[in-house]
């Protein structure tokens, strides 16, 4: 790619209320877009104001919250891509308005032109009332869509002030291969407006999907904190976006904030435990999840890994002297050096024997046996 600037779009707001109907708070929310904020996200999908009165407000009052304290970054809404929707859309005082279009594969030329006509007066319409909104447009979705349909759309859109197009993996059953061969050819035939890559992650691949979506053309990516979403979620916020900085995009977010990004999904995570009882930051959690600084195997020892606490260390038949002398050294335990190969040995020969990794205990009882 020539252009690597890709422009962040945190959907926890929108997409986490369809995460098995969690409800956020105003508070809630207001404390999210602060962690975004802070975070350096360019876009907050602050809701679905069309869903209810309610909706709009909260969305309403996100927009004069990042108004008075003069925040970065930019609130936007979603809704259906008609004039009902537009008109509430406009209302909020968002300035990016996200909307969504779904056109069936059964659908005739005729009812085609009906509903690209249809769209086309929404985006006059929201041109007319707010000439400097930020249009974006999700065609769902690309893992089923006809590409014949998809790519008539796109010619359609080319003449038309539309800025963003997102191509949503909606039903999350594509490949990281698949997303990237969409995008890159539906990117090849987009002039004006810019590609957003939505994944999602029933396969477990919005991540990855991501990724290469934005390897093969996108500029924008839409991902939440811990990939909260609709069904299993969407692609993980901060993953996603370390993965592309380490390929040199140019991205504003901040990742080097650690603490931050931990203190984050910890609050999300934590609305999420309260009222459903369970978490979605766990021990295997990428980063942030304690796994990622156990070890076994003594080629993964010398690794340094994550944001766990305490690095830790199970002693069984697959460890080596590398990790066995981090072990001890983690603990204190003093032991002969040059007894070393025999130790690992002992410990190897009594974890099979156990059939269980060993304690601390055990490991104290083998070295004081050398030192008799």
């Amino acid at each position: 790619m020539d252009n690597k600037k890709i422009t962040i779009i945190d959907e926890t707001l929108r997409e986490g209320m369809q995460y098995r109907g969690v409800m956020f708070s105003q508070k809630q929310r207001i404390k999210i877009l602060e962690f975004q904020e802070k975070l350096n996200v360019d876009i907050c999908q602050a809701g679905y104001p069309p869903a209810h009165d309610l909706e709009a407000d909260a969305v309403k009052t996100l927009c004069r919250h990042a108004k008075k304290n003069d925040y970065k970054i930019r609130i936007a809404a979603m809704g259906r891509a008609n004039l009902h929707d537009a008109a509430i859309l406009l209302d909020t005082g968002v300035k990016d308005l996200h909307f969504h279009l779904h056109i069936k594969n059964t659908v005739t030329p005729g009812q085609l032109n009906n509903v690209l006509a249809d769209l086309l007066t929404t985006i006059e319409f929201v041109k007319k009332k707010a000439p400097h909104a930020v249009l974006s447009i999700a065609m769902l979705d690309i893992g089923r869509s006809d590409d014949a349909i998809m790519e008539h759309c796109i010619s359609i859109l080319n003449l038309h002030s539309v800025d963003i197009l997102s191509l949503p993996d909606t039903s999350g059953i594509m490949s990281p291969n698949q997303i990237f061969d969409k995008i890159h050819r539906f990117s090849a035939k987009t002039q004006n407006p810019s590609i957003s890559v939505h994944c999602h992650n029933d396969l477990g691949m919005a991540s990855a999907n991501s990724v290469m979506g934005i390897i093969a053309g996108g500029q924008f990516l839409e991902a939440s904190a811990l990939g909260i979403g609709e069904r299993n979620g969407i692609a993980d916020l901060y993953t996603t976006a370390k993965t592309l900085q380490n390929q040199d995009f140019d991205i504003n977010l901040n990742t080097n904030d650690i603490n931050t990004f931990k203190a984050y999904y910890e609050y999300v995570d934590a609305i999420v435990y309260e009222q459903h009882n369970h978490h979605l930051l766990t021990l295997n959690t990428p980063v942030f999840g304690d796994a990622v600084k156990t070890h076994v195997a003594g080629t993964h020892a010398g690794g340094n890994f994550g944001l766990a606490s305490e690095e830790k260390f199970f002693l069984n038949i697959l460890c080596g002297k590398n990790l066995v002398k981090k072990y001890l050294d983690l603990h204190a335990i003093e032991y002969p050096e040059d007894m070393l190969d025999i130790l690992t040995l002992n410990i190897k020969s009594k974890s099979t024997q156990l059939n269980r990794c060993l304690t601390l205990t055990d490991i104290k009882c083998l070295v004081a046996s050398l030192l008799d």
